[in-house]
């Protein structure tokens, strides 16, 4: 690579973080804007990574980084809108600017990318397979769009390991960028149509990436690619065998038994060896786990990773933050925190809620992401959200975009309160109900910076 130093525009960013990370750990010099302090830009600054905060082009003499355009390379995210003065800056004086995807698909032209797509269920099943690979004789490096629970970090460096895991982002087209090696796709059910523009097109989108995979895909059941475009072999998966067609790899004998869940995967017989698995334990016991780690696992034992690895790695995986993380669990309050935004993310959580606690009067929190999703999904979203016993909605996280007439959070039902008025409003709910309750919180926005707050009324209410 024919640069020296990076200089991060929206390094708070959870995948900017984790490549400013990794250039860092690799000897380049490292610094970065972004908006506002946050516990990642602090973790950074820590680590000896220079950041500024102001807008201002001026803040640019702040960083602890001579930038030369000659030998910097700056990386952007989308977030980063073009008419920010330092993103003008850098532009203006000739600075090589390369979008967060292309800086990651130079990665993955470096290392053998195993690589998890999918308009949901990524960020949980690369970690899987992260951790796998860690725990086994493999290892692995990795890029993920969470912080794991293991690790404590969105970033895992095997010095040993020509093995990459990365999360491909399907936004702005970000996973065209990528030359995988082999590829998870956990789902194509449509999403960023105000980028896509219609269904097809988001298909499309999947079709242009999978051909881009040189080895091995392992596609979730129901699900289709145009197979004459493919280089790779594909495989399929699923949670449990429940259609006419068998997968490839399956779980069954699943047990739930006091919390604890179990279950065999099935798989081929590859190369003469049989890739099946019996005596595997989740780690994270919720629903959803099954199939992200029968994905994750098929990718693991085409890798090499033994049945005794795989088994231990799952028993010791510890998740992902904000994926399902169980916050509160008493006779009477249990309280979990999740990350979905997506219908059928939602549709997943609110299902594996149920099975944990299908006594209890559930409420979910529900905070929408994006005008565009909520104005494209608003009919799925309500009848998702009609699963809960209780639904209260905060009002929609605007992220990049701007506010479309007519476009809110009444549009899904519900009762609406502001976000500062959450605690006092749940508080006053919990007060009234005389059962055992579970409160779910959802959402892609900055409903997480309410989940310490939650928890702590929540435990002096038991107390």
């Amino acid at each position: 690579m024919d640069f020296t130093s990076l200089y991060f525009l929206g390094i708070g960013g959870i995948g900017m973080s984790a490549l400013a990370r990794y250039f860092h750990a690799k000897g380049y010099s490292v610094a970065g804007y972004d908006r506002t302090v946050s516990a990642l830009t602090r973790e950074l600054e820590s680590e000896g990574i220079s950041i500024v905060y102001g807008d201002d082009h001026v803040c640019l003499g702040k960083t602890e980084l001579e930038l030369k355009s000659e030998s910097t390379l700056v990386v952007r995210t989308p977030a980063v809108p073009e008419d920010n003065a330092i993103f003008i800056y850098l532009r203006e004086h000739g600075f090589r600017i390369l979008k967060r995807s292309e800086v990651l698909g130079l990665v993955t032209r470096q290392e053998r990318a195993l690589c998890v797509a999918g308009t949901h269920g990524k960020t949980t099943t690369s970690t899987i397979l992260a951790h796998l690979l860690h725990e086994s004789h493999i290892g692995s490096n990795a890029f993920l769009g969470g912080i794991s629970n293991n690790f404590k970090s969105n970033l895992l460096l095997d010095a040993k390991s020509d093995l990459v895991v990365v999360e491909a982002d399907e936004y702005d087209r970000s996973f065209h960028h990528l030359s995988p090696y082999m590829s998870v796709i956990t789902s194509i059910d449509p999403d960023h149509l105000d980028i896509y523009g219609t269904k097809d097109a988001y298909q499309e989108g999947f079709n242009v990436y999978a051909s881009l995979v040189s080895n091995t895909i392992v596609l979730k059941q129901g699900y289709r690619l145009d197979h004459t475009r493919l280089r790779a072999k594909v495989y399929t998966y699923s949670g449990e065998w429940t259609s006419e067609t068998r997968p490839d790899f399956y779980a069954t004998n699943i047990v739930v038994n006091d919390g604890q869940i179990t279950f065999d995967m099935v798989g081929p017989k590859v190369n003469g060896s049989d890739l099946s698995v019996n005596g595997l334990t989740l780690g994270v016991p919720v629903w959803v786990n099954i199939e992200n780690s029968v994905a994750a696992m098929a990718i693991a034992r085409l890798n090499g990773v033994t049945e005794d690895e795989l088994r231990r790695g799952l028993a010791s995986y510890s998740g992902v933050y904000r994926r399902f993380n169980i916050h509160v669990n008493t006779p009477r309050i249990a309280y979990v925190d999740d990350y979905a935004h997506h219908p059928t993310e939602l549709a997943a959580s609110i299902s594996s809620i149920r099975k944990l606690y299908p006594q209890r009067h559930i409420i979910g929190i529900f905070q929408p992401h994006l005008y565009t999703r909520t104005r494209d999904f608003a009919e799925e979203f309500k009848q998702v959200l009609s699963k809960v016993d209780e639904l209260i909605l905060l009002p929609i996280y605007p992220a990049r975009e701007k506010p479309i007439p007519g476009v809110t959070s009444e549009l899904l039902g519900g009762h609406v309160v502001e976000k500062k008025e959450l605690v006092a409003y749940l508080r006053e709910r919990l007060n009234k109900l005389h059962c055992p309750v579970a409160v779910l919180t959802l959402g892609a926005g900055d409903i997480d910076r309410l989940v310490d707050e939650i928890r702590n009324m929540l435990n002096e209410m038991e107390r």
